[in-house]
């Protein structure tokens, strides 16, 4: 293998020893390796890096901001050596050492050409919103963990002199070792695949888990943890196999229907509850909304009173309307004629079981819009209509006294027994 040098040496009149030649090999090698490494990187590389970054292609943009290419240069670089030593090294430590070395540089930037290749992938994914659905992420750290696993034991193995095969063997008796060190990595690996066959989680997602105190969007579906973006802006970690063991609450269905429910109710006043007299009947006619209720419920109500020929000079007897569901009526139709209200979605106003905080009225509906701000608006202009127009109904709200309740009673009493000395 030295021939070839020790004769160009000697065809230039140069009579040298072993040794001698030795070391000019290994200057050549290194002078070569230099040349090489300053023609490539700030030759080769740069000028790739700049003819894609002005690439209309994402993925050439974001491999021309990755270090891909730096990773392969420095590959090609130690294959380069090696080519080198055989030709110009004789057989022997010397050559044996360089080799292996030369090896374990190749693995080495092998497996950081393959990290730097799977982190394109994701960030290419994540912006082209391709494969959402799937956990990218966990899948692209697994495939890093085996390769590092992998190209360990080949490392380990060029240094003991031994086939990898033994290693591998060997590995076999620490399997429960094994297992018990990647027990996080193994449960999330097969967690997200459950959440991905089965649809359950995806990047954007509304996730909702009081136990880890998380509610907010799913930013990151990891091979251990799942990270959520709170509404207040902290992030939360979640582990991926909580996700499979333990509930959780998407709301993913519920952007994609295009309504947002409203489930509220306000409390009547139980001793505001009675029958409507005809001027109140008369009175809430007027009303655009209630007047075809009120019209068709007047005409059902006195034809029922009639067939039975009730007498209706007591309140016991007979049909009469309330003012609580001329209440319901109203806020039914006005919902149904509300624009900013699904029609065809449900919509429903029903009455709760009474409580000692007065008779629940529920309103049940779903907005057309799922963004959360424009959600509050519309349900905050609905109960501002409907605390407004209770009163009009004969009704009252039920709320616990106050401060200011008990300061009024107290100046109250206080005239009344004034009033009482004085008379006295």
């Amino acid at each position: 293998m030295l021939e070839p040098l020790s004769y160009w040496l000697k065809a230039w009149e140069y009579d040298v020893t072993e040794n001698e030649a030795t070391w000019i090999a290994l200057g050549l090698i290194f002078i070569t390796t230099v040349i090489i490494h300053f023609i490539l990187h700030y030759g080769v590389v740069r000028f790739l890096r700049s003819r894609m970054q002005k690439s209309p292609y994402l993925f050439l943009q974001l491999l021309s901001h990755s270090r891909l290419l730096s990773h392969v240069v420095f590959f090609i670089q130690g294959i380069l050596v090696g080519i080198q030593a055989n030709l110009w090294l004789l057989q022997g430590r010397l050559l044996n050492s360089i080799l292996i070395a030369v090896q374990i540089w190749t693995y080495i930037y092998a497996l950081l050409a393959l990290f730097s290749t799977l982190n394109i992938l994701l960030d290419w994914c994540y912006k082209r919103q391709v494969a959402t659905q799937l956990p990218l992420n966990g899948i692209f750290q697994t495939i890093k963990l085996v390769a590092s696993i992998a190209v360990g034991i080949f490392i380990v193995s060029l240094l003991i002199g031994r086939s990898p095969v033994i290693l591998l063997s060997g590995l076999g008796a620490m399997t429960a070792v094994l297992m018990l060190v990647f027990k996080d990595p193994i449960l999330g690996l097969v967690a997200g695949i459950q959440l991905s066959a089965n649809h359950m989680l995806k990047l954007g997602d509304w996730l909702e888990m009081p136990k880890y105190n998380a509610d907010g969007a799913v930013i990151d579906v990891g091979l251990t943890t799942v990270k959520v973006q709170n509404w207040d802006n902290t992030i939360t970690t979640v582990p991926t196999y909580a996700l499979i063991s333990d509930s959780f609450k998407n709301w993913r269905a519920m952007s994609e229907s295009g309504g947002r429910r409203i489930k509220r109710s306000v409390n009547i006043d139980v001793t505001s509850i009675n029958f409507i007299s005809e001027t109140e009947m008369k009175k809430l006619a007027r009303s655009r909304l209630l007047a075809s209720y009120i019209l068709d419920k007047s005409r059902e109500v006195e034809k029922h009173n009639q067939e039975h020929n009730w007498d209706l000079s007591t309140a016991l007897n007979g049909r009469r309307l309330t003012n609580i569901g001329t209440f319901r009526a109203y806020l039914e139709t006005y919902l149904r004629n509300h624009a900013n209200i699904r029609k065809d979605m449900t919509i429903m106003v029903r009455q709760l079981a009474p409580t000692e905080d007065g008779v629940p009225i529920e309103i049940y509906c779903f907005t057309n819009t799922v963004a959360w701000v424009e959600y509050e608006s519309i349900q905050a202009d609905i109960f501002d209509h409907i605390f407004a127009v209770v009163p009009e109904f004969g009704l009252r709200l039920h709320q616990s006294p106050s401060g200011h309740d008990f300061a009024l009673i107290a100046r109250n009493l206080s005239e009344v027994a004034e009033k009482q000395s004085q008379s006295a």
